[in-house]
């Protein structure tokens, strides 16, 4: 019998002041059976830093060709494909190939480091993809928070993001790679 995915039903207040961007969304995020909380936090947290009226989240772990969240034109061009986690070459190449922007954020500590040592030449040829790390010790605070009914609130600046619920409040330090 198949596992069903785990709904929790978000309410998300974004303050970027980077991008003059103040706006509530309100969504469901499925987490897959084999998702983790502290990865399905990363998406809401990519949500937040890069939201827009046509940012989505995919199906995400349950298919090969989508991304986890991507943006696209109203032509249906893909002009931001964002992804989580250590993808292999061959993924990033695709998402490189068929989408204006990528974003890969990495995470896992010393396997998110030794990741990029590994890809770093390749990835830094390309313009268009920008790797984002967050550390062991942030991804681990976002799990922590993760509840079947969230309202969260985001607040951006130049080199700061705080995403805040009624009991927590976290300074998440985002290393950009490229």
């Amino acid at each position: 019998m198949a596992l069903n995915a785990t709904l929790f039903k978000t309410t998300l207040d974004i303050s970027d002041m980077r991008r003059h961007y103040y706006q509530r969304h309100q969504f469901t995020v499925a987490r897959h059976p084999s998702e983790t909380d502290e990865r399905m936090m990363l998406r809401i947290l990519a949500f937040a830093l890069y939201a827009d009226e046509h940012l989505e989240f995919t199906k995400g772990l349950s298919t090969d060709d989508e991304p986890d969240l991507w943006l696209k034109s109203l032509t249906g061009e893909i002009d931001l494909w964002i992804e989580m986690g250590l993808p292999s070459e061959k993924r990033v190449r695709k998402a490189r190939g068929i989408a204006k922007q990528v974003v890969i954020f990495i995470y896992g500590g010393r396997t998110a480091e030794m990741w990029w040592e590994e890809h770093r030449n390749k990835i830094i040829q390309h313009g268009n993809v920008k790797i984002i790390e967050v550390s062991l010790d942030d991804s681990t605070a976002l799990k922590n928070i993760a509840q079947r009914t969230m309202k969260l609130q985001c607040t951006i600046d130049e080199d700061s993001l705080w995403l805040s619920d009624a009991e927590n409040n976290l300074e998440i330090k985002l290393l950009e790679h490229c």
